[in-house]
């Protein structure tokens, strides 16, 4: 019998994580979760916890990472990634993105593991190219309110590069473009679950600034295909992962009333500092290199994502579902 691989995955229980959680038992792998659940939830992996190939570990990466046994691949996603999170916890969001990379380079080069690092296209910051490609060097405010999400993915994938270049440690930069689907936190502050929030409230959907600001969303199966794809490549430098299909905010909230058959109203209020005015992959690269690009389109993946939001009960849909961070913003 042929041994499984053995996968870590950090912020194994926030969205993104637990979907690549449920990719890589589906592909056969040993998979290790790891959270500290500061923004992260149990529900999002609860289904796992009777698979014996499934272990999970309440830890922070920011403290030294022990796992035992061997280790094959590793997977950082452990991140806050909405503007509300990271916020309220800046210096979390710095450290997890530094000192936790740090130590989970350190584990990869411990264990001969390879590791794919969860960037971002925040990287890009306020872009001045458009659609952005993976050798524009980006245009980031380091000292603005964002630069504390920014600038811990921008050092991410530096300290990545220099374990790769002088470790021989083999790696993995993914930057990964707005994504949405099952399991995003209702009142986390991104886009979608925040329209689809006031929608199912009956509340007016709010947008910033005058709408014409640009998004461009990839459904979480694509996202979780993609990524999978750059693990098992040979390429080490970063790779855009993204749906290069565009559409304004006040467009998307359009759509957003259609969908869900409300009839509120669209309010605005100003545009909050440094939000990024386009944002549009190119992938060129991941189409050449990985034979990869979206497949879900928006009308039935909003569907989905609207059908998982219905499921929820009437406590959750009300309920802030932000966390007290008190206790690590004094860290």
């Amino acid at each position: 019998m042929t041994e499984k691989k053995r996968v870590l995955i950090t912020g194994a229980a926030g969205f993104l994580g637990s979907h690549l959680c449920d990719r890589f038992l589906n592909e056969g792998f040993e998979v290790i979760a790891m959270d500290n659940l500061i923004t992260g939830d149990l529900k999002n992996i609860a289904h796992l916890f009777q698979d014996q190939y499934f272990q999970f570990y309440h830890h922070d990466v920011t403290k030294f990472v022990h796992v035992p046994g061997k280790i094959d691949y590793i997977l950082h996603f452990a991140s806050p990634a909405s503007p509300i999170d990271y916020l309220k916890i800046p210096i979390q969001t710095l450290k997890v993105g530094s000192l936790g990379t740090h130590n989970l380079l350190g584990l990869a080069k411990e264990k001969n593991a390879r590791i794919l690092i969860a960037s971002t296209s925040e990287v890009y910051g306020d872009p001045l190219v458009h659609p952005q490609t993976e050798d524009y060097y980006g245009n980031v405010n380091t000292i603005g309110p964002r630069g504390v999400y920014d600038e811990a993915k921008r050092f991410q994938e530096s300290i990545t590069m220099a374990y790769h270049r002088f470790h021989g440690l083999e790696t993995r930069i993914a930057r990964i473009f707005n994504t949405y689907g099952p399991r995003m936190r209702l009142n986390d502050g991104r886009v979608i679950p925040a329209f689809i929030g006031q929608a199912l409230r009956g509340e007016d959907l709010t947008v910033f600034g005058d709408g014409l600001q640009t998004r461009s969303f990839c459904y979480v199966d694509d996202q979780t295909e993609g990524l999978f794809r750059l693990l098992v490549s040979d390429y080490s430098l970063p790779v855009n992962i993204g749906n290069p299909e565009e559409i304004t905010i006040l467009d998307f909230a359009e759509e957003i009333l259609r969908l869900t058959k409300s009839h509120q109203k669209i309010v605005f209020k100003p545009l909050p500092k440094d939000d990024p005015l386009q944002r549009q992959p190119d992938i060129t690269l991941a189409r050449k290199l990985l034979d990869w690009e979206p497949k879900m389109t928006r009308q039935i993946g909003m569907q989905r994502t609207f059908d998982y939001f219905k499921g929820l009960t009437k406590e959750e849909l009300y309920k802030s579902e932000h966390k007290d961070f008190s206790a690590h913003n004094r860290k």
